[in-house]
């Protein structure tokens, strides 16, 4: 095979190093990033679960947030490192550990795993939609959505969840496939706006009464008895769940560590990941206090604290709050199914056939594949139980993380040949068996096997949280003691 036509088969624009003109991002973008990945309905909902619903010291949630996040740190910089070094995707700089062929088929797991819970997320994300719909209608003219067309269902989805559907798929695949210039902007705006918005929600909460609100929240920090040996195992907890949250980003970090300036504002972007935990849960916990007890003083609200935005939205009853809410909702919906989902999605799609897809065509191919994900979600995926297969996928990418690491600092001591990276020629750096590193496939499935165990075991399920971390241990050991020389 010709080195041309090698270069046709490997290389794309999408895929090749970041001009340096163009790695223009600093540790205040790589703020906005970790912003955007911690604002969510989830992540507030977790961070509120952590203090309120599990009975755990306060200060051991926030050591434990802390230290999950700090781990979050240093695997971020291990793997971002590379990607801002060459200016290459994760998908391309696989190939050192796997070969081509490895990197093009085990990357598109991430690929899978990134179309489904973006179909599974604009769901949900179109749902906010659909509810800002019926309060347009309803203030309208309420009698309307008794009109047999909004009763009338097909997948279990009415006109007005179809409308929010496409409309929500349509919007995020045009914004989306713009280009990472104005992604860039895209998770700015959002990062901002959202923590905007939460400081707005923080001081009606703290202003409609200052004390009953501060009292509540100081009543909440429980410093007795943290120095305890019974705190241990909750510590532990608490890190991996942290960790965990996190985790789906840290394979695909290089995705966007590719455009870095350098290394020193890499690193100084990543530990505002603390900053950006401190601030929002120090937002989070005040508005879930602060609003509980406004609601406790009402004998109806007595039987649980609310964690969910949604949720506490739902019980102040408040019109021009519930849509303020919905839209930040939106907002901060859609730029973390960008960073988590599509972007990474994208570029194993491209990796997977580089001579046919660009960012364009591997855009629309998610944005059709989500959409039937979004469409089936209610009615049939959801039922199957398919995120526990999809779970199971995602236990591949600790491992991947492990022989990436292993083969980039240990065995390539930190080295990468562009040109073969890119070549199909049998004496290329990076060819191994056909485009197969089989040391690295089975350092990858030994880790894979170890991974899934705590979620296939029932005996191992307690360690799940940690599934990522061990399958990336396990599979970093065999991969660097196969591959040294």
């Amino acid at each position: 095979m010709s080195q041309q036509k090698s270069k046709k088969t490997l290389i794309n624009w999408d895929l090749v190093s970041v001009n340096p003109n163009d790695k223009n991002w600093d540790w205040k973008d790589l703020f906005c990033f970790w912003g955007v990945n911690i604002q969510s309905v989830i992540g507030f909902s977790l961070i509120a679960s952590l203090y309120f619903i599990y009975d755990i010291n306060s200060v051991i949630v926030f050591f434990g947030t802390l230290i999950g996040s700090l781990l979050v740190y240093f695997f971020s910089n291990w793997i971002g490192k590379p990607s801002q070094k060459f200016g290459l995707p994760f998908v391309v700089l696989l190939r050192s550990s796997l070969g081509f062929n490895g990197a093009k088929f085990f990357g598109l797991f991430r690929c899978i795993v990134g179309i489904f819970i973006f179909g599974i997320q604009t769901y949900f994300l179109s749902k906010a939609i659909v509810y800002l719909i019926r309060i347009a209608i309803f203030s309208h003219d309420a009698s309307l959505l008794d009109n047999d067309i909004f009763l009338t269902f097909f997948l279990g989805l009415n006109i007005i969840d179809w409308f929010s559907i496409v409309t929500t798929i349509i919007i995020q695949g045009f914004l989306f496939s713009a280009g990472m210039i104005f992604n860039k902007k895209l998770i700015k705006f959002s990062a901002i706006t959202v923590y905007l918005g939460m400081i707005t929600f923080f001081f009606l909460v703290l202003l409609s009464d200052v004390k009953i609100t501060s009292n509540a929240f100081v009543s909440l920090l429980d410093y007795s008895n943290f120095i305890d040996i019974s705190n241990i195992a909750p510590l532990v907890t608490v890190i991996g769940t942290t960790f965990t949250f996190f985790s789906i980003i840290i394979l695909s970090y290089g995705d966007f560590a590719r455009y870095v300036k350098n290394e020193n504002e890499l690193r100084k972007g990543n530990f505002s990941l603390l900053l950006n935990l401190i601030i929002f849960s120090f937002i989070t916990l005040f508005i879930v206090t602060g609003v509980d007890a406004f609601l406790k003083q009402d004998p109806e609200n007595l039987d649980r604290i609310l964690t969910s935005p949604n949720d506490i939205i739902g019980k102040l009853d408040n019109l021009l709050l519930t849509i303020m809410v919905l839209i930040f909702i939106i907002i901060a919906s859609t730029s973390t199914n960008l960073i988590a989902n599509f972007i990474p999605s994208q570029y194993s799609l491209i990796n997977f056939i580089p001579s046919s897809f660009s960012l364009k065509s591997s855009s629309i191919t998610i944005v059709i594949l989500g959409f039937f994900v979004s469409v089936f979600w209610l009615t049939y995926l959801s039922q199957i139980g398919i995120l526990f297969y999809i779970e199971a996928i995602g236990t591949f990418f600790g491992p991947l993380f492990g022989i990436m690491i292993a083969d980039f600092y240990f065995v390539k001591k930190e080295s990468l040949n562009n040109k073969d990276i890119y070549s199909l020629e049998q004496n290329g750096s990076y060819y191994y068996s056909g485009g197969w590193h089989i040391k690295g496939v089975y350092a990858l499935f030994l880790g894979f096997i170890f991974s899934v165990s705590t979620i296939w075991n029932n005996n191992l399920m307690f360690m799940e949280s940690y599934s990522w971390i061990i399958g990336a241990v396990v599979s970093f050991v065999v991969y660097y003691l196969l591959a040294k020389d």
